[in-house]
């Protein structure tokens, strides 16, 4: 496997077993959150998968580094397999590619990669459960739940908004996936897919994984949920103010104008676009009241009509900054 691109480059290694032995690798890409890596990397040097695996993090704050600082002091109190790389462009796409990359280069013998962020804590048996289903199902990629942990517990109804809930409920085959932040990779798909594999078309305004998904679907690749493999996302109080609930909700009408674009390239596939924006901009006050009335939330009930208006912004060029912009995300 030949090595990445110098805009990746390693800060720290550390090894219990020879590389060719590791079969499993958890990539965990990290930017500005040196405290609760920590606590993620916790969580994840417990795991007991049943296999040797190694944990490979990404920092992405080439000038901070507070992330790769604090990832390299903790591997050495520990005795694990683990690896900390720079990845030089900003951006979650490149630091994603960068760690799946180096996990390739580094580990030649390893089955599968599976992926946390740094502000997510996983289950005791969070690895163990993803290889499992994964085996049972024969699923190229395998998901889970990503539960939210409010900071303002006051706000805990808003769980039950669709941003926050998770997209399936049962352990099982499933369509598709929709994120990347706790998933399980095969090896076969990376070395099938061409690279980079998230495109970082999609850096700052979010939908690389989900674009990097339809391509996998495209390819024949198969999907699962393992509805026990759950990892908790802390969220900060600002991500549970209303006007941040509704920019996320706009922003996912925008992404998913943005991969139909990609899917259906042309006029046709433009003018069916448009087409369904407008559907679903027609349809949301039923489908909100519907929502409201099965979460509880007055909120709730507004999520479809601000999809819809986020496909039609982005559909007419008006997209917010906002979008762009990875500190207010």
């Amino acid at each position: 496997m030949p090595p990445p691109a110098q805009d990746v480059t390693e800060f720290y290694r550390t090894a219990v077993e020879a590389p060719e032995s590791i079969e499993l690798v958890v990539t965990l890409p990290t930017f500005r959150r040196p405290d609760h890596l920590l606590k993620t990397l916790r969580t994840v040097i417990s795991q007991a998968p049943g296999c040797p695996f190694a944990i490979v993090v990404m920092e992405n704050d080439a000038e901070g580094m507070e992330g790769a600082n604090a990832a390299k002091m903790f591997f050495a109190d520990h005795r694990i397999n683990a690896l900390v790389v720079i990845a030089h462009q900003r951006g979650n796409c490149h630091a994603y590619n960068a760690g799946w990359s180096m996990a390739l280069a580094t580990y030649p013998n390893l089955h599968a990669i599976a992926v946390i962020d740094d502000d997510e804590l996983a289950a005791p048996d969070w690895l163990d459960s993803l290889v499992s289903v994964h085996r049972q199902t024969r699923a190229d990629f395998v998901g889970g739940p990503q539960l939210p942990d409010f900071e303002d517990k006051t706000r805990n109804e808003r769980k039950r908004h669709p941003v926050f809930m998770p997209h399936y409920e049962t352990t099982g085959p499933v369509p598709i996936l929709y994120s990347s932040g706790n998933v399980l990779i095969t090896r076969h798909v990376l070395d099938a897919m061409p690279r980079p594999f998230l495109d970082p078309l999609f850096n700052f305004i979010g939908g690389g994984d989900s674009d990097f998904y339809r391509r996998c679907k495209e390819n024949g690749f198969t999907f699962a949920w393992a509805a026990e493999a759950w990892v908790a996302e802390t969220i900060p109080a600002r991500r549970t103010e209303l006007s941040w609930i509704r920019s996320r909700s706009l922003r996912n009408g925008a992404i998913s104008v943005l991969l139909e674009h990609r899917a259906a390239p042309g006029f046709a596939g433009r003018i069916r676009t448009i087409t369904r924006s407008l559907a679903l901009l027609a349809a949301s006050p039923f489908r909100g009241i519907s929502l409201w009335r099965s979460s509880g939330l007055p909120s709730a009930g507004l999520y479809h009509f601000y999809v819809a208006c986020g496909r039609l912004l982005m559909e007419f060029g008006f997209v917010n900054e906002q979008y762009r912009n990875p500190e207010k995300n």
